[in-house]
């Protein structure tokens, strides 16, 4: 079984990644990486509480790294790995220009 993670930053630029289900990060550790990225890459809080939720450190590091990043292999699956893991779904769409998730 594969996850698919589709990530849109607008018309005709989407970037598709795929990962074997063994592969998906656990809760914890994709959690801890997407929270990594979301420091490293200097993404703001969307909300004006502050408060950030999973699919916004989602939604942050796709849009701060853009899609070549995205398109780069290793980095492509560990982004794959953690928002399937992150999320507990297989199919995940983010889309970066409307800042939604759905599963």
């Amino acid at each position: 079984m594969r996850s698919e993670v589709q990530v849109v930053f607008g018309p005709g630029e989407e970037v598709h990644l795929a990962v074997d289900a063994a592969e998906v990060l656990s809760f914890d550790v994709a959690r801890q990486w997407l929270d990594e990225q979301f420091v490293k890459h200097g993404c703001e809080p969307m909300r004006g509480s502050g408060k950030v939720l999973i699919a916004d450190k989602i939604l942050g590091v796709a849009a701060a790294v853009g899609p070549a990043a995205l398109r780069d292999p290793a980095f492509g699956l560990d982004f794959a790995r953690a928002a399937s893991g992150a999320l507990s779904k297989a199919l995940v769409k983010v889309d970066v220009g409307r800042l939604s998730v759905s599963f």
